[in-house]
């Protein structure tokens, strides 16, 4: 098995490899053929190999921070997103690296050719290369362990939605004993541990480990605490120390100093946006362009959240409820602005206030919040860190994520911070404002995103 998975990553490294030396040969062509008679004064050979390979340096960059090389674990259509984002930041960049060089700007055309050309090569690439990782790798067959929470059709439909890597092709109770468990786990590639009991759970942990069989496992909020733990080796026991205080002063002086720097440069720049779309919001019914409302932010403080109205003005007459899928109160214009996340650029404002932060845990109103917290006591522990606008459950997880999957999301986000967590999650933000899953509603028929008669978490 574990030459199979080091095989599979030397062909995943090749297949990488591949579309990014094409991209920087497409880039090569240009350069050499339009860019560099152009500049007063080019450079010799080595300089131009050097260009070329910062070029493929900053695509590498750029296609693993949006997840572009990851064959065979991405749909295709995610890919190729991914990769056309990358592309055209990493050519803009390049663009402008080049007009230093020639201490001018030089005809963006032959730029914006190479950029078709190689979404051109990117499809051919991403057809041609998951035919060959599906021929080599098939779907890895799974058993699901489950307890007293049966995984049901929710687990098995998001798992069924890649079949191409994933096969769920039995499950069993864990009455059914461990030695019997352990007998069916030879027949499978793979284990999914749901939702099992601690106690439980750690033992059949504990031996997939010491068999090295593939485990996947739902995370418990206890888990995700453990994540962001330091370790300590002041003795010859092993300790793992966990400070639950939120961020430390330095980091919070650091990310407001990014809040600060981004949202003034980000409304300085968005202001002609933001006046179109307000007028646009206000001659379509007369109402208020803005939409205010109460939120809640670290430690519980509440705050007024500024939106560009979406939704008719009487909306909230029989009380608060997220928007759903279908919802008929949403105005045209709102449709527009909530699929492209326009609606959420007033935030900015709050951003330079101070009431939030670019990133963190979205927002939540005071009695959505309680009403998650009757079945999710825990659901509090996301109020350690200023909200944000966007945040690790937005870039990770959808508008209608139930509230204990966000929760977990927010928690990953709460333990693992550092500075450069938060860069990349600002550039991941990019990534979501076109996906149209993201800023889906919950169902037609809910208040809140808490599903009906579902108990969402076992015992911890």
């Amino acid at each position: 098995m574990s030459k199979r998975e080091d095989y599979k990553r030397f062909i995943v490294f090749c297949l990488a490899s591949l579309i990014i030396l094409a991209q920087a040969a497409v880039f090569a062509y240009v350069w050499y053929d339009f860019y560099r008679i152009r500049i007063d004064e080019p450079f010799w050979r080595r300089g131009n190999w050097v260009l070329i390979a910062i070029y493929a340096l900053i695509n590498t960059m750029f296609s693993r921070l949006y997840g572009g090389l990851k064959v065979g674990y991405l749909k295709r259509i995610d890919v190729f997103y991914s990769l056309t984002l990358a592309t055209i930041c990493t050519n803009v960049v390049v663009y402008f690296q080049i007009t230093l060089i020639n201490r001018w700007f030089l005809e963006a055309k032959p730029m914006i050719s190479m950029t078709v050309v190689q979404l051109l090569l990117i499809i051919i690439w991403i057809w041609g290369s998951r035919y060959i990782y599906s021929r080599l790798y098939r779907a890895r067959k799974l058993l699901v362990i489950y307890g007293d929470r049966d995984p049901g059709d929710d687990l098995i439909h998001k798992m069924n939605s890649r079949r191409d890597k994933y096969d769920i092709s039995g499950k069993v109770h864990i009455r059914e004993g461990e030695e019997r468990i352990h007998q069916m786990m030879k027949e499978y590639e793979g284990v999914i541990i749901w939702d099992l009991p601690s106690a439980v759970r750690n033992r059949y942990l504990k031996y997939c480990f010491a068999h090295s069989i593939r485990c996947y496992m739902s995370p418990k909020i206890s888990d995700i605490i453990l994540i962001g733990t330091d370790r300590i080796h002041l003795f010859d026991t092993p300790l793992l120390m966990s400070r639950n205080m939120g961020l430390s002063v330095e980091q919070r002086a650091a990310k407001r100093m990014l809040d600060i720097l981004v949202s003034g440069l980000g409304l300085l720049i968005l202001s002609p946006i933001m006046l179109i779309i307000a007028l646009i919001v206000k001659l379509y019914d007369h109402g208020p362009v803005f939409y205010t409302q109460s939120r809640l932010t670290c430690d519980g403080k509440e705050f007024m959240i500024y939106k560009f109205r979406s939704m008719r003005v009487d909306s909230e007459k029989n009380g608060a409820r997220l928007a759903s899928k279908h919802d008929s109160r949403i105005t045209p214009v709102g449709h527009v602005l909530r699929n492209l996340h326009l609606d959420e650029l007033p935030q900015l404002f709050n951003v330079f206030k101070g009431d939030m932060s670019l990133v963190g845990p979205r927002p939540e109103r005071t009695e959505i919040m309680q009403e998650y917290e009757k079945e999710i006591p825990e659901f509090y522990y996301r109020l350690k860190v200023k909200a944000g606008l966007t945040g690790y459950a937005q870039v990770y997880g959808k508008y209608n994520t139930t509230p204990y999957d966000k929760l977990k999301l927010d928690l990953f986000y709460i333990e693992n911070y550092s500075f450069v967590l938060d860069i990349k999650l600002l550039f991941m933000t990019v990534k979501i404002f076109f996906q149209k899953e993201v800023s889906e509603g919950v169902d037609d028929k809910q208040k809140n995103a808490l599903k009906d008669s579902t108990d969402e978490r076992g015992k911890e």
